[in-house]
C-alpha cells in the first residue's frame, strides 16, 4: 500500500472519530443512553455511536413501518384514507379516541388501530412476512396483539437500517403500490431542501426515531434508540437525531 493512500486512510479515519467525538458529546450533554447509526445511500458514509451488533431491543410503534405494509397486502385496508371506526373506548391519548384512518394511525402510532388488524393478520401470517422481511429476530410471543410492544421481537440499530433500505428501493415482496402508500404516510416533514421520512417509538425504556431523509438528491438512513427513563426523554429521539445530523453537517 503507497504511503498516499496510507495518509488519505489516517486522515479519514482521524474526521470519522472527531465526527462520532461531536456525537457522543450530544448524548453525554444531555444525560441520554443510546446509540445512534447514520448512513449514505451510496454506503460511502457511515457515522455511528456506541452501536453493539449483539445489542437488540423492543421495536414498538417502529414495528408500524412493516406492519403497515402487512395490512395492506393482506387486503384489510384498500388505501390510507379508508375509515377504521373507533370502538368507543376511551383511551389516555386523546387522538386516538375517534375514528382513524391508515395514515392518521400510523402518525398518530394509534395503538388500538394496529392491535384490530393483527388479530386479523394472525401468527402464521406474521412470521411468514417476517421471515419474507428478514426483519429483526423473527419471533412473535404469546399475544399476537402485543409483541411489538412487549412480546419476543427485538430488532437492532443496524437491522432497522437495512429494513429502511428496503423500503426505500422498494424492494420487499409485497405490491409496489402499497410500499407508495407507506412512503406517503412516512412522509414527516418538508423543508425546502430536505425531506424526512420517519416513525418513531416507544416501549417501557425503549424509545426510537427512525427512517430517512433525501437532501441535495443524496439520500441518508438514520437509527436512533434511546433508553426512555423519563416520560421528558421522549424529545430526545428526534432532537438527537437532527442535532447529530446538523453536527455532521449533513442538514443546517
Amino acid at each position: 500500500m503507497s504511503f498516499l493512500r496510507l495518509f488519505i486512510l489516517f486522515v479519514i479515519s482521524i474526521n470519522l472519530h472527531a465526527q462520532e467525538g461531536k456525537i457522543e458529546e450530544l448524548y453525554r450533554l444531555n444525560n441520554i443512553k443510546g446509540s445512534i447509526l447514520i448512513e449514505s445511500a451510496d454506503g460511502k458514509n457511515n457515522y455511528q455511536y456506541n452501536v453493539n451488533d449483539k445489542e437488540s431491543f423492543i421495536p414498538a410503534s417502529t414495528f408500524k413501518i412493516p406492519n403497515t405494509l402487512i395490512i395492506l397486502e393482506e387486503g384489510l385496508l384498500q388505501d390510507q384514507m379508508e375509515t377504521i371506526t373507533w370502538d368507543g373506548k376511551e383511551r389516555e391519548y386523546a387522538p386516538w379516541n375517534k375514528d382513524q384512518t391508515l395514515k392518521s394511525a400510523f402518525q398518530y402510532s394509534c395503538v388500538w388501530c394496529y392491535q384490530r388488524f393483527a388479530r386479523k393478520v394472525g401468527d402464521k401470517k406474521y412470521h411468514e412476512y417476517l421471515h419474507q422481511f428478514d426483519y429483526g429476530n423473527l419471533l412473535t410471543g404469546d399475544d399476537i396483539a402485543r409483541f411489538w410492544l412487549d412480546g419476543k421481537l427485538r430488532i437492532s440499530v443496524k437491522d432497522q437500517i437495512r429494513f429502511l433500505r428496503k423500503v426505500y428501493t422498494e424492494d420487499l415482496p409485497v405490491q409496489k403500490a402499497h410500499i407508495k402508500t407507506l412512503k406517503s404516510i412516512m412522509l414527516s416533514e418538508e423543508h425546502n431542501n430536505y425531506k424526512v421520512w420517519s416513525k418513531t417509538g416507544w416501549s417501557g425504556k425503549d424509545g426510537w426515531y427512525v427512517g430517512y431523509l433525501i437532501i441535495d438528491n443524496k439520500t441518508w438512513f438514520f437509527a436512533n434508540h434511546i433508553e426512555i427513563n423519563k416520560k421528558s426523554d421522549l424529545g430526545f429521539r428526534k432532537e438527537l437525531t437532527m442535532e447529530t445530523l446538523k453536527a455532521l453537517d449533513i442538514i443546517q
